[in-house]
């Protein structure tokens, strides 16, 4: 395997010494008391000091050698590793991608909780959107949809950590607040709301043609359009400058996300309808209620935003 290495056995070299050194036969007559040499402690000889020094010397460049190869081939590994990592994100974005546009909610999320521990960006946020694709489902109990609102936010904020230049990033973190919010009263909710538009506002900066992101401008000015009384003077009471806005500004959102992308989002369609309604223009109510009503139903959004423009149409 990559990280894996052959253990080193210890030299045995070092424990080598000289051969004994031969005896040079007895000494001449009056130096046998001073020139023998004692039969217990050998002496030796200049070639061979030499012989060992070199042996030592070639052995520590041979080491050096290898130490050396083993870095560069660490490094090479290493190389290969980060290139086989990328393409592996690259193909789980890809499989990601294409359950998202089948509409295959669970199976999407089973392929990208796998990675959570990820450090891409782009596969991070993409997390964070099957979270909250699957809380919205209706088959999810309500424990499963808050503790799956709550992880999607983390991974979102987990994507902006990584890259604070991904524009679907700040766009699923402010979804995902956003979603929090619900579980967590009005007074968050509303203290969100700055946070919130000041994220979309950063992803339609990092890419103005996002006509999604638009959209969600859209909702945040609707909704506070559409606040009742007493959430406004909750608002006043806990705020210098609660949000505030329009319905006219809402529908000028809507109409610019349609611009940038036609058709794209039935529910961009169901809002341009109930913004007319609000604005008592019933005959463009009528036009694009009619269209959100016949959006073919991919997701299970679809099929509410289906439901809900029947409704309208009828009460109307």
């Amino acid at each position: 395997t990559l990280g894996k290495r052959a253990d080193a056995q210890p030299s045995e070299h070092g424990k080598a010494t000289g051969p004994a050194l031969p005896d040079d036969g007895p000494p001449s007559r009056g130096a046998q008391h001073s020139a023998r040499p004692s039969p217990s402690r050998p002496v030796a000889q200049p070639l061979q000091c030499d012989q060992v020094l070199r042996k030592s010397l070639q052995r520590g460049v041979v080491l050096s050698t290898g130490a050396f190869l083993v870095y560069e081939a660490h490094k090479l590994i290493s190389g290969f590793a980060e290139v086989h990592a990328s393409f592996k994100v690259e193909e789980v974005i890809e499989q990601a991608d294409y359950l998202y546009g089948s509409g295959e909610t669970e199976k999407l999320y089973r392929l990208l909780v796998q990675h959570k521990n990820s450090n891409d960006a782009e596969l991070l946020w993409r997390l964070a959107r099957a979270s909250r694709d699957l809380a919205q489902l209706s088959s999810t109990s309500a424990e499963e949809k808050k503790q799956l609102a709550y992880g999607a936010l983390e991974y979102a904020k987990k994507a902006l950590e990584k890259n604070e230049s991904n524009s679907a990033a700040h766009k699923w973190y402010g979804i995902c607040l956003s979603d929090v919010g619900d579980f967590e009263g009005i007074k968050t909710k509303i203290g969100n709301a700055f946070i919130i538009k000041e994220h979309f506002q950063k992803a339609i900066e990092l890419n103005p043609k996002d006509a999604t992101t638009i959209h969600l401008i859209g909702i945040w000015c609707y909704t506070f359009a559409e606040m009742p009384w007493y959430q406004r003077k909750i608002a006043a009471t806990l705020f210098a400058s609660p949000p505030t806005s329009t319905f006219q500004e809402a529908l000028r959102y809507f109409h610019m996300a349609e611009e940038a992308d036609p058709n794209f989002y039935s529910k961009n369609l169901l809002f341009l309808g109930k913004t007319y309604l609000k604005l008592n223009n019933k005959k463009m109510a009528l036009l694009w209620l009619s269209k959100a009503k016949e959006y073919p139903a991919h997701t299970e959004e679809d099929k509410q935003v289906q439901k809900e423009a029947l409704e309208l149409l009828n009460s109307m």
